[in-house]
């Protein structure tokens, strides 16, 4: 009978590096190919890293860091522990745009690793507050109504939600959050990175 070699499990943070390339290249919309001409490195070799089927050189990451614009420091603390499972309420960091009437309270915030984030919007009665586009082309929403009337335009097409109305979209241009009123909108966004 033959033998079954061990193969060695990946090292977490190896998995959690190759998460992270792959994250920081799809942020910017390139292919393997675009990568690859840009870092000089071959298409399957960013293939591998990017797999965790491969663990990444200090030269391959040092090309890599200089395409995105950081230092190999900056990308190892991204990677270096797992996000916490827990985000307790008092840890959630909570932003206000008094001007606009905006409260944005970040419920479970981005981490290395992790391609979605969750967080509650309140917007007073009247405000009104427009974006001219999103952080990555085709981000991915899901707005949730939970209490309140929240009205969204996205491509020039105008949502009106109520309570417990969800709307789902990809996001490739301006959009437009509006709360009518009577009273406050309360939701819950839900984003996805591409």
């Amino acid at each position: 009978m033959g033998s079954v070699e061990d193969v060695a499990a990946p090292d977490p943070v190896d998995l959690r590096l190759a998460a992270r390339l792959a994250e920081l290249r799809a942020e910017r919309g390139w292919s393997l190919g675009e990568l690859a001409d840009r870092s000089g490195v071959s298409r399957s070799t960013l293939s591998r890293a990017e797999r965790a089927e491969t663990s990444p050189t200090a030269a391959l990451l040092n090309r890599l860091c200089r395409v995105y614009g950081r230092t190999m420091s900056q990308l190892l603390s991204e990677v270096e522990s797992e996000p916490v499972s827990v985000v307790r309420a008092g840890e959630q960091a909570v932003w206000e745009d008094r001007a606009a009437g905006f409260v944005r309270r970040s419920v479970s915030p981005p981490a290395a690793g992790l391609s979605g984030e969750l967080v509650e919007g309140r917007l007073t009665a009247g405000a009104d507050i427009a974006y001219d586009g999103p952080s990555v082309p085709g981000l991915e929403q899901h707005i949730w109504v939970l209490n309140g009337t929240l009205h969204v335009t996205d491509r020039d097409v105008e949502h009106r939600l109520a309570g417990g109305d969800c709307l789902r979209m990809r996001v490739w241009g301006a959009t437009r959050f509006r709360c009518p009123g009577p009273g406050d909108v309360r939701y819950a966004l839900v984003v996805v990175k591409p």
